[in-house]
């Protein structure tokens, strides 16, 4: 950053103003980034900016190195100059079962010679791109690559971008040199983002975000880094001077937090190495849910003294260790490719591959999504690829290796007409996906849509299968959703593997499942768009069957999170010939429901969010954010100021801590069902 010379000089009080600006928007800076709570509107945010864009485009002078308005504005580089790191960023061994990490605690006591337990600080691994930040007199002055751990880059025109990295530190006490090292990722939304932004401008799309993270570091022209969704979560300090830093990591993470880092609200202390292998699963059951990638946990020696006795191996910490997730990426071969049909016609591509360990189970298959993804992966049969599982996600080809290409790799041919029933294959402009014309008369999409109905968020007809519905279909026994309660126990006990009691039981279930609600039922009939939220929406907006089938796309419109699209697939659905008559077999058959209370009523929780956490014992989570939605509440995935209260079951953990620190109203199970049946609900 350089400044223009000039004879004019600000005020006293233009000074005191630019001061004021500053402070109002690095406040703002750490409500936002750090605290998820802002407090000042974005357009406020903007003119407070904008504000001391001006006085400082008028008074140069006014202009310092930690100025908000200094995150962009210098040109490219032409190269990263390197940087050495005075306390070298060493990286961490990795422990990948319980005996390997109960190995490691036994090392600590061994070496500390103690049979006590060791206290342990537990932080996710984040899937990102580990960084240094050294700080003097609280203004930040450089920032840094790892490298190979003794010398990095220096990327600190890059990481100014970024807007929970702060350029001066909050609060009193801060060290005259603190070097803080953490780690820049991208979420999960802000890459699912930039990738589409990409795609629609035919540019080249990032394989996951660490790929997408360190790409958006390592761009010369800063201004490309800023328009990239990244955030910084630190986990540690390097060189400290001029102040002494509390005894305990996670203290000391607190202690950062105050001064203006974000760290990692998942973070938590455990007791001894059980305690970290029950950290280890919970955070493993909610990895999927997080927003960010993490690929595995960090645990710590918690005292920082302890941690000094133990000291160093040449490139690792004694007293740290990571315990990583099963792998969720790897390489195989594309064997073949096959194409399903689903409920709504979608034809998708499915990738055979050869047997391949990964995310903790054997994949044989992967998706491939719809013709535009083959073309932008650039995929043949007989590549080999790169695949990816998350959890319960289904495995999806996300690269192709290239270097490893045959001779006699060949091109997917997407089908012309449908693989099922061998009607015309469509695509609509617009549109990546192509579909079967077949409609019902299509048995792949007659399956997918009984499949559907039956689910247990839709009509909950327990006993009816995936494979008897397709035995049902397959013999001809059934043509459509109502064509279920026209089934007989003479028909059902006829089928392999059924017998009475088992045909006895589908039917009791097929009978129970005849009083319903409207959202349930409205979500059962699969129409394009409309999932639980959605149905819920209409129902409530409507308060009857007759009067949604008669709304135009205009007046669907006016229902809550219902846009353009959604309510032409809502009207051309309620408009088809095959499916009113649908609708009417399955009032006939004594499907059944109450009338909703339309939204012209306030409801008991209208306005209010709330926060579930923990394993609910009489409820299943489903059902508690059921009961609180049919009661006009929003349910959220996170605790923040905007909390109205918690339900909190056996195992709650952060969101019930964050809940009490700010003073939020808690809940235990029973008193929550309480309050369900003091409001009408049913349990």
């Amino acid at each position: 950053m350089t400044k223009k010379s000039t004879d004019k000089q600000p005020t006293t009080e233009q000074r005191q103003r630019a001061q004021e600006l500053h402070d109002i928007l690095q406040r703002a800076n750490y409500q936002y980034y750090v605290l998820d709570d802002p407090e000042l509107p974005d357009a406020e945010y903007d003119r407070r900016l904008r504000e001391l864009q001006d006085l400082e485009a008028e008074y140069p002078d006014l202009v310092t190195p930690d100025s908000p308005t200094q995150r962009v504005g210098a040109g490219p580089l032409t190269s990263f100059a390197e940087v050495r790191h005075e306390v070298p960023m060493l990286s961490l061994d990795n422990a990948f079962n319980d005996e390997e990490l109960q190995e490691f605690d036994r090392r600590v006591r061994d070496r500390l010679n103690t049979s006590e337990p060791v206290e342990y600080a537990c932080e996710p691994k984040l899937d990102g791109i580990a960084i240094s930040l050294l700080y003097r007199e609280g203004v930040l002055e450089r920032a840094a690559t790892r490298g190979d751990g003794t010398t990095g880059e220096d990327i600190t025109q890059n990481v100014r971008t970024v807007g929970s990295v702060p350029l001066r530190l909050l609060g009193n006490g801060v060290p005259a040199v603190l070097e803080v090292r953490g780690e820049i990722y991208m979420p999960k939304d802000g890459f699912a983002a930039l990738n589409k932004k990409a795609a629609e401008a035919g540019e080249k799309t990032f394989v996951n975000p660490r790929n997408a993270a360190a790409g958006s570091l390592r761009q010369l022209d800063s201004r490309i880094t800023a328009q990239r969704p990244l955030q910084l979560c630190v986990y540690g300090v390097g060189q400290v001077e001029g102040a002494t830093l509390p005894g305990k990591h996670t203290e000391m993470l607190l202690q950062l937090n105050r001064w203006g880092f974000r760290i990692n609200s998942e973070m938590a202390a455990a007791r001894d190495i059980d305690g970290c292998i029950e950290y280890y699963q919970q955070l493993g059951e909610k990895r999927d849910a997080l927003p960010y990638d993490i690929d595995g946990i960090v645990f710590k020696v918690n005292d920082t003294a302890l941690q000094r006795r133990l000291g160093f191996v040449a490139r690792a910490p004694r007293w740290a260790m990571a315990y990583k997730f099963p792998a969720q990426e790897e390489m195989t071969e594309l064997l073949d490719v096959e194409f399903q049909v689903g409920r709504t016609g979608a034809v998708t591509p499915v990738a055979r591959l050869k047997p391949v360990f990964v995310g903790g189970v054997t994949v044989s298959n992967a998706t491939l999504h719809n013709r535009d993804e083959i073309e932008r992966l650039g995929v043949k049969v007989g590549d080999t690829v790169v695949i990816r599982r998350a959890g319960d996600v289904i495995p999806q080809v996300v690269s192709v290796v290239e270097s490893k290409r045959p001779k006699n790799a060949r091109d997917i041919e997407f089908p012309t007409h449908c693989p099922v029933c061998d009607s015309p294959v469509e695509s609509t402009p617009g549109e990546a996906v192509a579909r079967c014309s077949g409609g019902l008369i299509c048995s792949a999409q007659r399956k997918q849509a009984i499949k559907h109905f039956a689910s247990r968020k839709a009509m909950d007809i327990d006993g009816l299968g995936d494979k008897l519905v397709e035995q049902l279909v397959d013999e001809g026994l059934l043509h459509s959703v109502s064509g279920l309660y026209d089934l007989t126990l003479e028909q059902l006990a006829g089928l392999e593997r059924m017998g009475q009691k088992s045909a006895q039981n589908l039917l009791d279930a097929l009978e129970r499942s005849k009083d319903t609600t409207l959202p349930k039922f409205l979500y059962a009939l699969g129409i394009r768009e409309v999932g639980e939220a959605t149905a819920r929406n209409l129902a409530r907006h409507y308060g009857d069957l007759e009067s949604l089938m008669q709304a135009d796309e205009e007046s669907l419109q006016e229902v809550e999170d219902v846009g353009p699209v959604v309510a032409h697939f809502v009207a051309e659905f309620f408009q088809q010939t095959h499916a009113q008559e649908e609708i009417e077999a399955l009032r006939q058959a004594g499907v059944h429901w109450q009338p909703e209370e339309t939204g012209g009523e306030e409801q008991p929780l209208s306005g209010q969010t709330w926060v579930l956490t923990g394993k609910l014992e009489t409820l299943s989570r489903s059902e508690a954010k059921d009961y609180l939605q049919r009661l006009g509440a929003k349910v959220a995935g996170s605790v923040s100021a905007k909390t109205d209260s918690v339900v909190a079951g056996p195992g709650a953990g952060s969101k019930l801590n964050k809940a009490r620190e700010l003073d939020i109203p808690t809940l235990d199970e029973e008193a929550f069902i309480e309050m369900l049946r003091g409001r009408g609900i049913e349990i």
